[in-house]
């Protein structure tokens, strides 16, 4: 049971898995959640990263001391509901101030039955977690608030994030369409893992007419809209669970159809390729992370929300069953696996998010490369 905070300052304690404990006052609902903590670096965007599904069942941490300053807007979501399980704010907004703004951040947090915390050194916490590394965590707050032990307790007893298989929980149970902007040029099935608004809205621009499938999608699902371009999106849980949209990519491989995939798909795709994935210390997160585009050279300033990666070899072009393989981009701060592609056939992936809603928009080409394989790919 929760209930809001606003107008109050509602005691609250934070718990991480290792003992380690913060107190501040509640943010949003009132009550208790439980998740893996994990923080994101990005200064603007909170409302996108809110309602990423990426985020199920993670407790994220703001880096930037200031978060609600523009309030909350019925324009910005990435889906219909908030999807993190808890949220850690330095300094909550008392009055935000944006145009578009139709209530606070609090409130909408609160609405949504979303626990938070405020007033906490998210500094300290953040290295914590750099540290440490990425763990489980409890929200406490108003009667949830017990004994530290007990506490603690509850929160050894969640699940942990690896080996959690999370996709089927965010997807859609019902395919739609996301017609293209202007003249339509292609179709596109995308398997939704976990897809964020803006990603299909990306493709339609660029007069792509997107078939939204669920995640249990089957290839004669994918097939029947006669796609020109086969879509994976991202999405939560460790990809070493995946089984399903792993040999459903394999069967697109196989009938070399165009593929694209960003995060959770670029994980699937290293799968499918016959590579291992892995749980990364603390994660990429946020929007400003640097990735080296291998072929041009060029370093983009990214978005990122991951916290496992595809174990693929940097220094040399892979045999797979599907044709040669390389990694076609790397982040230039821990040297970590950012993209692959196939050299004989028409697929490729990141793991980032070149749609970048909140910014920024320097992988927005990987969009027209999808463009330009089913492109050839007719011709």
């Amino acid at each position: 049971m929760t209930t809001s905070t606003r107008g109050t300052q509602v005691p609250a304690v934070l718990v991480l898995e290792d003992g380690r404990i913060f107190r501040g006052r509640a943010y949003g609902a009132v009550g208790e959640t439980f998740g893996e903590a994990v923080f994101s670096t990005g200064m603007t965007g909170y409302q996108e990263t809110l309602t990423d599904p990426s985020y199920h069942r993670q407790v994220v941490v703001m880096t930037a001391p200031h978060v609600g300053n523009t309030g909350v807007n019925d324009e910005d979501p990435e889906s219909k509901r908030i999807w993190v399980s808890g949220y850690v704010v330095r300094d909550p907004a008392r009055t935000p101030s944006n145009w578009r703004s139709r209530r606070t951040l609090d409130e909408e947090l609160a609405g949504q039955d979303v626990v938070g915390i405020s007033g906490v050194d998210t500094r300290a916490l953040t290295r914590h977690l750099r540290e440490r590394g990425a763990m489980r965590v409890g929200i406490f707050s108003g009667a949830a608030v017990t004994d530290e032990a007990a506490m603690l307790a509850r929160v050894q007893e969640a699940p942990e994030m690896k080996g959690a298989d999370l996709s089927a929980e965010v997807a859609t149970k019902e395919a739609y369409v996301v017609p293209a902007i202007g003249t339509k040029k292609f179709t596109v099935a995308a398997v939704d893992l976990g897809i964020k608004g803006m990603t299909p809205h990306r493709m339609a621009e660029r007069g792509i007419e997107v078939h939204v499938l669920p995640a249990t999608a089957t290839l004669e699902e994918i097939y029947a809209v006669a796609p020109d371009g086969v879509f994976f999106s991202n999405g939560p849980g460790d990809p070493s669970t995946a089984d399903h949209p792993v040999a459903l990519m394999q069967g697109v491989l196989e009938r070399q159809t165009p593929l694209f995939g960003i995060c959770f798909g670029n994980q699937i795709l290293g799968r499918a390729l016959g590579f291992g994935t892995y749980k990364l210390k603390y994660g990429h997160r946020g929007i400003n992370q640097p990735v080296q585009d291998r072929s041009t050279g060029k370093v983009e300033v990214t978005a990122h929300n991951h916290g496992f990666a595809v174990d693929a070899p940097l220094d040399k072009v892979s045999d797979t069953a599907y044709g040669r393989a390389e990694v076609s981009h790397v982040c230039l701060n821990d040297q970590v696996v950012e993209g692959l592609q196939l050299l004989d056939r028409p697929a490729f992936s990141v793991q980032y998010h070149p749609e970048a809603a909140a910014g920024p928009h320097d992988a927005a080409y990987l969009f027209d490369r999808f463009v330009s394989l089913m492109e050839g790919q007719r011709a």
